[in-house]
């Protein structure tokens, strides 16, 4: 499974850095918050963040002269600035610096989501995070469609939900109760061991019908393990 969005904010105002970690989690992105720029670059070599929001005014460094540290050294995370300068002699100095957007304070919490969404799809991450692939297989959330290689492969609404689910514990021995609470739902009460046999048989008949992938393995007493 692709990991999910995280997203770096420096942010010297706590009440501010809580208001948009609030509202960055209520989107389901994964957020860590900095006071300041120290100890930013520590966490950059060993986490690789798909974006960050800059305050300009931080204790320390200021934030445009650490944005154009990071690209010297090269950091090329896109980068919004969320300031309060505002001046047109600000912000050209803010995308000189290396800002890929700029936001000007009091913003619309509504406005930053949506521009942290519209970067994030030019840079790929949202492409990359609804897409899972394994093997030959390669799903789109997106659009629910599933690619054997480079096949396009039809299958039924249950179908995709039963691979996706799959595709989310590979290696890990499935028992029928879970896939049934995943992927039938309330419905699922009468669903019996059989029929999830059955639906098992019919999504490998799909995606590997000569079974040269070895996708679902029995475990005797548990269930199916994807492997």
């Amino acid at each position: 499974m692709q990991k999910e969005i995280e997203i770096v904010v420096i942010e010297d105002e706590e009440d501010i850095l809580e208001l948009i970690e609030y509202h960055l989690n209520k989107e389901g992105y994964a957020v860590t918050g900095f006071l300041s720029t120290q100890n930013v670059e520590q966490f950059l070599e060993e986490e690789r963040p798909d974006l960050m929001l800059v305050d300009r005014n931080l204790p320390g460094m200021e934030g445009s002269e650490f944005v154009s540290y990071l690209r010297d050294i090269g950091y090329d995370i896109p980068v919004i600035f969320v300031t309060a300068k505002d001046n047109e002699y600000e912000l050209e100095e803010g995308f000189e610096a290396g800002a890929d957007d700029y936001m000007c304070k009091p913003f619309s919490p509504k406005e930053l989501t949506l521009r942290v969404k519209a970067l994030l799809k030019r840079s790929g991450a949202l492409q990359k995070q609804n897409r899972l692939k394994h093997k030959q297989l390669t799903i789109d959330l997106a659009h629910n469609e599933l690619f054997v290689g480079k096949e396009h492969i039809v299958l039924t609404h249950l179908e995709f939900k039963l691979l996706h689910t799959f595709m989310k514990h590979i290696d890990k021995p499935l028992t029928r109760d879970f896939l049934r609470d995943e992927v039938w739902g309330v419905e699922g009460e009468g669903v019996n061991d059989n029929a999830i046999n059955v639906a098992i048989n019919r999504l490998k008949n799909k995606i590997d019908p000569q079974n040269k992938q070895n996708y679902f393995q029995p475990v005797w007493g548990v269930g199916y393990k994807f492997n």
